[in-house]
């Protein structure tokens, strides 16, 4: 699986498009004054995180036969000063099922071990910047 996602932002206006496998879906994020983004990446981060989890939940529950009618995750982040990595990130997650609580949790255990997301942050991956051929490009 591919996935992409870009940012254009500019005083005029603030597009936030991601991709996956080639499927495009446009993310309302508002723009701020003058340029950038009205959410940080660090909310973004948290949203990935509650969203990766959620959809695993679904997913896991289907292969193991048991109804979801409801999830609701909230993860929390702990961030320092500028350019300093996140202190701290935890999440909580509620199902609302007929399953007994002990299938609920043995879900929840489960996704937490498959969570993609989750598991990228955990292996401490490398992020490596590349310029674009036209990086420094001036428009005047």
């Amino acid at each position: 699986m591919q996935i992409q996602a870009s940012v254009q932002s500019s005083a005029a206006g603030h597009q936030v498009v991601v991709r996956t496998d080639g499927r495009a879906s446009m993310i309302d994020v508002p723009g701020r004054p003058g340029g950038g983004s009205a959410l940080n990446g660090g909310e973004l981060l948290c949203a990935a995180l509650a969203t990766c989890y959620c959809n695993d939940v679904y997913r896991e529950a289907a292969r193991r036969g048991v109804i979801v009618a409801q999830v609701e995750v909230a993860v929390e982040a702990e961030f320092g000063g500028r350019g300093e990595p996140a202190r701290r990130i935890t999440y909580t997650a509620r199902v609302t099922s007929d399953a007994p609580a002990e299938v609920i949790e043995a879900l929840l255990r489960e996704t937490d071990a498959v969570a993609e997301v989750q598991n990228t942050l955990r292996a401490g991956l490398a992020v490596e910047l590349r310029l674009a051929p036209d990086a420094s490009a001036v428009v005047s």
